[in-house]
């Protein structure tokens, strides 16, 4: 069986197999000053062996600041039938502010590339008092829609005052298709990709989103049919064929519909063992406890190593054994994180403050400064 999705014919989950590579970095300014798109694609080059071409991406926040109150809708198409389609939806339950085709160049290295379009949009006011629903969770249950039911056309990102950048190339290569040097962000990450039992596909590229939440990862979950089923419990559709998918949506349900801190989002996600549990002090204890007991079908098995971005923060994250390798590094205006140290300091030489977390301990910055 195959499947047909902008313009490539690519395996299904299950039909190919290939021995586990990717690449993560990310650069945040701590003080909130911004950072051009060409030093994220420099991260992204002594990395290239861990990508095979078949995935690359980025996703940047603050790159919107004349539309920071709109919702920015990146979008994939098939056909130009399919874009009027969904233009038809979306003026249906939002006011478009902006629309155009999304900025590109032409170069050799990237190919059969789908209908690319970008929308500044808000939800209109009367519809989200209809459905009973704020901002945040109409947008969130309209993009899930546009993904599910309207076949070719893909919501890619869709953020407030950020953008995802990414589709089947090295990541080197897609940050010249999308021309990110052209912005700058308070906030950069970004993936290359070597799928291990998904297709190479547009849509199955890193990062993976919704709303402000982005997320790369390096990895596969073992336990992905549970915690997909769990999410589905929950109104989210995993629709692209690709593992990572899973997390995105959990961290949005953690963070946004349960009001978890990044940091009780991240113990439920990488969970510790019972046993280190049992020896933790009381109240951490309980609190370790009441988390496992409450979100058991959230915890992620197998290999991983994560990249969260959000408007105003990052967050890294293990697995608990560290089964995948990540490095972090941090100066008074920048934290960077990379799967390999070259990465770093192919962009801040000079660094002096690299370490490696441990597994499962999440490594939290925020404007604020604040780090867990």
């Amino acid at each position: 069986m195959q499947n047909s999705c902008f313009g490539m014919s690519a395996p299904l989950e299950g039909e190919v197999r290939i021995p586990s590579g990717c690449a993560i970095a990310g650069i945040f300014h701590k003080k909130g000053g911004t950072v051009s798109g060409d030093v994220i694609i420099r991260a992204m080059e002594p990395m290239h062996d861990r990508s095979n071409g078949l995935g690359g991406g980025f996703a940047g926040y603050g790159i919107y600041p004349e539309f920071a109150d709109c919702y920015a809708f990146h979008m994939f198409y098939e056909t130009e039938q399919v874009r009027d389609d969904c233009e038809s939806y979306l003026k249906r339950f939002f006011d478009v502010h902006s629309m155009s085709v999304m900025p590109t160049r032409q170069i050799r290295e990237v190919s059969n590339a789908p209908i690319i379009w970008r929308y500044f949009v808000t939800p209109k006011a009367w519809r989200c008092q209809e459905e009973a629903l704020d901002e945040d969770a109409f947008t969130a249950a309209h993009v899930l829609e546009v993904n599910r039911s309207i076949k070719g056309a893909y919501i890619f990102s869709s953020g407030k005052n950020m953008g995802v950048f990414k589709g089947v190339g090295f990541p080197e290569d897609m940050g010249r298709f999308y021309r990110l040097e052209e912005y700058n962000a308070t906030c950069w990450t970004a993936h290359g990709r070597y799928p291990t039992n998904t297709p190479g596909w547009w849509g199955g590229a890193h990062p993976f989103t919704l709303l402000d939440v982005s997320v790369v990862h390096n990895g596969e979950i073992s336990s992905y049919d549970a915690n997909r089923r769990c999410m589905e419990m929950y109104g989210y559709s995993c629709t692209l064929m690709t593992d990572t998918e899973v997390i995105a949506y959990m961290l949005d349900y953690l963070t946004r519909k349960q009001g978890l801190s990044w940091s009780e989002a991240a113990n439920v996600i990488a969970a510790p063992f019972w046993s280190t549990i049992e020896h933790l002090p009381d109240e951490e204890r309980e609190k370790m406890l009441l988390l496992r007991k409450r979100f058991p079908s959230m915890l992620i098995n197998g290999p991983f190593s994560i990249l969260v971005g959000f408007n105003g923060g990052m967050m890294a994250l293990n697995d608990r054994l560290k089964l995948r390798s990540m490095v972090v590094a941090e100066t008074e205006e920048v934290a960077i994180v990379a799967s390999e140290e070259c990465a770093i300091r192919r962009i801040v030489p000079g660094v002096q403050n690299v370490w490696a977390p441990r597994g499962g301990q999440p490594v939290i910055f925020s404007r604020e400064g604040g780090e867990d």
